[in-house]
């Protein structure tokens, strides 16, 4: 689930491939903003479905000129992130 408010996303529950198709669709919409964070505090389970989401929310914010930051990402998430090698050109942050 996505709650946004202003400029700034909450991302709850489980961010996998049997989950994300709705969460995925609204993750592409244009970011409203010049300066957006992506809290991932809450979610609970992550999968490659979830890396290839923040790298194409990321591209989006890149076509419309919006910086993008992801805090609180769960170590799992940022584990797959370092495996399949895309850590460093996602913006994470540890806590907000």
């Amino acid at each position: 689930m996505i709650q946004r408010e202003g400029e700034h996303l909450r991302v709850s529950g489980q961010l996998t491939m049997d989950t994300i198709g709705a969460l995925f669709a609204e993750a592409m919409l244009p970011p409203e903003g010049k300066s957006w964070t992506v809290d991932l505090a809450q979610v609970e389970a992550a999968d490659s479905a979830a890396v290839s989401m923040l790298l194409s929310w990321l591209r989006s914010a890149q076509r419309h000129d919006a910086k993008l930051t992801f805090v609180n990402v769960p170590d799992n998430l940022r584990s797959l992130a370092d495996l399949y090698g895309v850590a460093d050109a996602l913006p994470l942050s540890q806590s907000s």
